[in-house]
């Protein structure tokens, strides 16, 4: 009796668990490929980081992709992730030269993230840093690839991508920036916008440091020389 209820036991963690977990996430991914995606982990996380904080307040405002200005895509392909219109998920060239760094030079692990793992990570999974969340992300990440496809990512990604304390996607920047919609964004202020991403709590695009600047040159040199998708 005790050995069929510890067959029991490991028949449901290793059997049944897995498969209704793949079966949600498959119907999940589905769904949103069509449905906007309005609440995020993040968002959550930082309702209840900043909840003491007097004024704070969560912006985001849901826009199709083609109420975004294509000038905002193409910033953070050209800041965030060069090679987004030909890998399916992985930048394998960048994570294998960060391998590298790490073990031939004993430099710290950076992040290399493509845009279609951050869209993962900020939608799927809580951002926390460990190998279990980002053995959940490479998962998500696979499965927005095959479903949703690229288009459907940068949609997600400009709409739910940290901006600010509190600002989530392209349309609550531009405004609370620039006083503009989303869809008015010239290069300067997309850039701007694009290059505070990998600390988006420290940086603000209308007061931007010296080292925010020189970003801003790189990347507006930058942005004529990358691949775009067709659609773009």
């Amino acid at each position: 009796m005790r050995r069929m209820r510890k067959r029991g036991f490991w028949y449901w963690v290793l059997v049944r668990i897995p498969f209704w977990f793949v079966v949600a996430s498959l119907v999940w991914v589905t769904l949103l490929k069509w449905v906007p995606v309005r609440v995020t982990p993040l968002m959550v996380r930082r309702s209840v980081q900043f909840a003491r904080e007097e004024g704070f307040h969560t912006r985001q405002r849901w826009k199709p992709l083609e109420e975004i200005s294509p000038e905002m895509a193409r910033a953070v392909i050209a800041c965030e992730d060069n090679k987004f219109a030909s890998h399916h998920g992985f930048d394998w060239g960048e994570i294998r030269a960060m391998w590298k760094e790490h073990t031939e030079k004993g430099r710290k692990i950076r992040g290399c993230s493509t845009i279609s793992q951050q869209t993962a990570k900020n939608v799927f999974t809580w951002g926390t840093p460990t190998w279990v969340r980002k053995g959940f992300e490479w998962y998500w990440t696979f499965l927005i690839e095959m479903i949703w496809g690229k288009e459907r990512i940068m949609e997600v990604y400009l709409n739910v991508v940290e901006m600010g304390k509190g600002i989530y996607g392209a349309e609550a920047a531009a405004r609370k920036y620039y006083g503009i919609p989303a869809a008015s964004l010239n290069r300067n202020q997309a850039v701007a916008i694009a290059v505070c991403l990998p600390s988006p709590l420290k940086y603000n695009p209308t007061t931007p440091t010296s080292y925010l600047l020189k970003r801003q040159r790189q990347i507006r040199a930058r942005i004529p020389k990358v691949k775009y998708p067709e659609w773009l």
